[in-house]
């Protein structure tokens, strides 16, 4: 039985172009897989594999000072993506709906902490609460974080924005004007018919504002005061004086962590579709 030849747009049945894909996934994936690996090594010395153990582990929920800065962490990233995902979600409504004044330069004014270096917005934060608006320092925890927090809302939110301004050029205006002619009111149009349609946007933009958040180290480092500590900035001081397999431990949590939560996301996004599929 002769195989069938592959079409012209059927670019996974070329071997070149599935070598090129193994070859991109390997170097994708792979040290991240060393480093899961490695965080069971029964060895101090991190390159030299001698067993398997679950100490470090062990070691990792015994340190109490990365305890605590794991729980900063997952703070920080609650709050900043629940403030970025409503402000973000607003500015995008009202782009998308209301025409004003300067408009293009508010656009591209919102995109600016995307695209400018992270080591600018972390110096420029430093400044402006070292200079403007100095945070407090003998806050009790969690007002503590305000600082790190406002700092993450400030890059987090635009992300947001971006996502659920795309979402909304497919939505037909006509189904608001149809809620509002059956009798519903402007926000309970905004609510059963724009935010169902937002939703999926909105997952994925809070998935998106929780990892930054979670995973930012520079601007983190520049913001955070003496006694507050969060998760990279953490890992980056213990990586200082070596990359051990507790090391490696912690950032497998990590990435298990964000993993799951990415999973969640992609579930909740699914069965949106699903149901917006079988509406149709």
């Amino acid at each position: 039985m002769s195989r069938s030849k592959a079409a012209p747009l059927d670019y996974l049945a070329r071997w070149p172009l599935r070598l090129w894909l193994a070859l991109v996934t390997i170097f994708l994936y792979a040290p991240l897989l060393t480093l899961v690996v490695f965080s069971f090594n029964d060895s101090r010395r991190n390159i030299v594999w001698q067993g398997f153990t679950l100490d470090w582990y062990g070691a990792v929920f015994n340190d109490s000072d990365l305890l605590v800065a794991f729980g900063n962490s997952l703070t920080i990233a609650a709050l900043s993506t629940l403030i970025s995902l409503v402000l973000g979600a607003l500015v995008a409504v009202a782009c998308w709906r209301f025409r004003f004044p300067w408009k293009p330069a508010f656009e591209g004014a919102l995109a600016l902490p995307i695209v400018v270096p992270e080591i600018c917005m972390g110096v420029a934060m430093l400044v402006f609460f070292s200079r403007i608006m100095a945070w407090p320092a003998d806050l009790p925890w969690p007002f503590s974080l305000g600082a790190i927090v406002i700092a993450h809302i400030s890059f987090s939110f635009p992300f947001v924005a971006v996502i659920v301004r795309a979402r909304l050029a497919s939505f037909n205006r006509e189904l608001e004007e149809a809620a509002k002619d059956l009798g519903a009111s402007e926000w309970r149009a905004f609510m059963d018919v724009l935010v169902p349609h937002m939703k999926p946007a909105l997952i994925a933009g809070a998935l998106l504002a929780f990892t930054l958040s979670l995973d930012d180290f520079v601007i983190t480092f520049f913001t955070a005061g003496p006694d507050t500590v969060t998760f990279p900035v953490k890992v980056y001081s213990m990586v200082r004086f070596s990359v051990t397999p507790e090391v490696n431990a912690a950032s497998t949590l990590l990435i298990v962590v964000t993993v799951v939560l990415t999973a969640i996301g992609l579930r909740m996004q699914g069965r949106d579709i699903a149901k917006m599929e079988g509406g149709q």
